[in-house]
């Protein structure tokens, strides 16, 4: 089959080349790839992380037609279209008995610690494939693996609730769209730290530049500033999110794309009772509520290119001109 691949970090080491076809064993399933996303995951992936196997195939997020099943195999069949929960688990640690398994003592991610989407064909294990619902998108069904889980398993660990004002930092970005659309099912008063006016059709109440946004969170908020402030992008943005998290407010990070050390007000935090979470993708819970809750979900699509020209794709993931999400067609 054809494949994205690399035998040692560095994008130049990224190539499409000819990969050894995936055999399946009694419980696992063949996927036809339909699309894949292109994730800052992917990028780190390529450029420094530990992988296995070498040589490697990345892409964390994609959704295929079931190609093949093993012989134990019953919850998919042959042409279901398919997603991926992506977090490898071994369902046996404490933290997968209570539920969290993205977290798993001896877990790992499907396009890191083992091969990825980036390819015509993958083989995943039958616990990890999740029919695709009819309304899904491939799009969509890209989607969801990381940036619409993480989104909402973001905004359940904040416990999020009707009326509550909700604050966005990254808000047009893989994760950013997901939270936009999801705070607002969670009934929650949505503003996004963003200068795309095109989130206003994604549900956001308001749209605010990064160099407003204390004085108009203040503003629309009466003076009570934010319940759920949520910074994707880490370490140059951390002052202004937190500036913004009210009284007993909650502040959710998972991203350090703009650094990953950062000070905090230690006063600040104990005398408004604020909390900081971090949080790493979802729960398989979470992913099959996920798939119901976000059916009418919409994904911003920048650009859609062949597989061969993914090294190019992942370079263009931090140009200041894409302006939605980069998918990769095999």
């Amino acid at each position: 089959m054809k494949a994205l691949a690399f035998d040692k970090n560095g994008i130049e080491n990224l190539k499409f080349t000819d990969y050894k076809d995936p055999e399946i064993g009694n419980h696992e399933v063949l996927i036809r790839v339909k699309l894949a996303g292109v994730n800052p995951v992917d990028y780190y992936t390529v450029e420094r992380l530990k992988v296995n196997p070498l040589p490697h195939i990345p892409g964390v997020e994609f959704s295929g037609e079931v190609a093949k099943v093993g012989d134990h195999v019953k919850s998919v069949s042959v042409g279901d279209r398919v997603t991926i929960y992506g977090r490898i688990f071994d369902g046996t640690c404490d933290m997968c008995m209570a539920g969290y398994e993205t977290v798993c003592r001896n877990g790992g991610r499907i396009g890191v610690d083992a091969n990825g989407g980036w390819a015509e064909y993958i083989a995943v294990e039958e616990k990890y494939v999740f029919k695709l619902p009819n309304e899904y998108t491939w799009e969509m069904g890209s989607s969801l693996t990381v940036a619409a889980l993480t989104a909402y398993h973001a905004l359940k660990e904040a416990q999020l609730r009707p009326s509550q004002t909700l604050v966005i930092f990254g808000a047009s970005g893989n994760t950013g769209m997901f939270l936009v659309q999801l705070g607002k099912r969670f009934g929650a008063k949505v503003i996004a730290v963003s200068r795309k006016s095109w989130l206003r059709e994604y549900g956001a109440d308001f749209v605010v530049d990064y160099n407003e946004v204390e004085e108009k969170v203040k503003e629309i908020t009466n003076g009570k500033m934010a319940d759920v402030v949520v910074n994707s992008l880490g370490e140059q943005l951390w002052d202004k999110s937190f500036s913004v998290v009210g009284v007993r407010g909650k502040l959710v990070t998972f991203g350090t794309l703009l650094g990953a050390n950062v000070k905090v007000d230690i006063g600040q935090l104990y005398s408004k009772h604020i909390s900081i979470l971090g949080v790493n993708r979802g729960n398989r819970k979470d992913f099959v509520e996920l798939l119901e809750i976000c059916k009418d979900c919409k994904v911003k699509t920048w650009k859609v290119v062949r597989l061969e020209e993914g090294k190019e794709a992942l370079k263009e993931l931090f140009s200041k001109d894409r302006d939605g999400r980069i998918f990769l067609s095999p």
